[in-house]
């Protein structure tokens, strides 16, 4: 019998990720499948405790488990309690450990990017969700020289940054403040929803006082290239898509579950393939 992973979320019928993780099995000649499990809110502790009834080895959580899934696990990663989130769950003779890639994914995708240590960098993060606290704990892990996080309620912003509970130098900004401010930043990541259809050509903040050269990344992925980051690359930046968070985020998943590194640049022509090549 193949072992079995999957993805659980509420919805989850749009994702991606049974087509790069089946596609990565294959290559990789592992006899396993990957499968979406639709799981509502109320029926997230029996879709765990299904997990190890059935033998799953392994599963991604998204929206909107990824905090409510902790009280369910045996185990949690020191980083991923830090987080408070979890992305990636792995299966060890009945017992859970949760895990959270999205932060080291990050981090991932942006290094063939970065012209200068990240140590001595100032960021800002826009944005004060999920996606924005794993990336800024990743930020701080690293050493990061400063993070700034900007977000619509600026105390959002003060609670990640108190939470984290890091030596790295960081301010809350209002979303005018981080306007006023942005040509202070070598990096600027922006992790709200702001820019997906239907509203694409919608930007989260005014790019005026941007320096040229700065590096400009946008965790959305579809579409690849947001108005943000088209704004950015006509002011002379640097622009990373959101592709590449996704690819590394799962390439990490796959690791824990395997010990196998999979092969980035098949999955990243799945995706592309999925988003039509654009």
């Amino acid at each position: 019998m193949s072992d079995l992973y999957g993805i659980i979320g509420c919805p989850v019928g749009h994702s991606m990720s049974p087509e790069i993780h089946n596609r990565s099995f294959s290559d990789q000649k592992l006899d396993a499948v990957y499968h979406r499990f639709h799981v509502e809110k109320d029926q997230l502790g029996a879709a765990i405790n299904g997990m190890r009834a059935l033998g799953i080895q392994g599963v991604n959580v998204t929206i909107p488990h990824k905090e409510n899934v902790l009280a369910y696990l045996d185990h949690v990663d020191k980083t991923a309690a830090e987080m408070g989130a979890v992305n990636t769950i792995v299966n060890r003779n009945g017992v859970l450990t949760g895990y959270n890639t999205d932060g080291p994914g990050y981090l991932e995708s942006i290094k063939p990017y970065l012209a200068s240590p990240l140590s001595e960098m100032n960021c800002l993060i826009i944005g004060a969700g999920g996606a924005a606290r794993g990336i800024y704990t990743a930020l701080a892990h690293a050493q990061t020289g400063r993070i700034d996080l900007a977000n619509r309620t600026k105390e959002k912003a003060e609670a990640i940054i108190r939470e984290c509970d890091s030596s790295v130098p960081g301010r809350p900004l209002s979303l005018e403040e981080a306007e006023y401010h942005l040509g202070e930043y070598q990096l600027v990541i922006q992790t709200t929803s702001i820019g997906m259809a239907p509203k694409l050509n919608d930007q989260p903040i005014s790019l005026e006082n941007i320096t040229e050269g700065t590096l400009v990344s946008d965790i959305i992925y579809n579409p690849v290239k947001t108005a943000f980051m088209k704004d950015a690359e006509q002011r002379g930046c640097r622009t990373v898509t959101g592709v590449g968070m996704f690819i590394y985020q799962a390439a990490l998943s796959f690791r824990y579950w395997t010990g196998i590194m999979p092969d980035i640049q098949i999955m990243e022509s799945v995706v592309m393939e999925k988003l039509g090549g654009n």
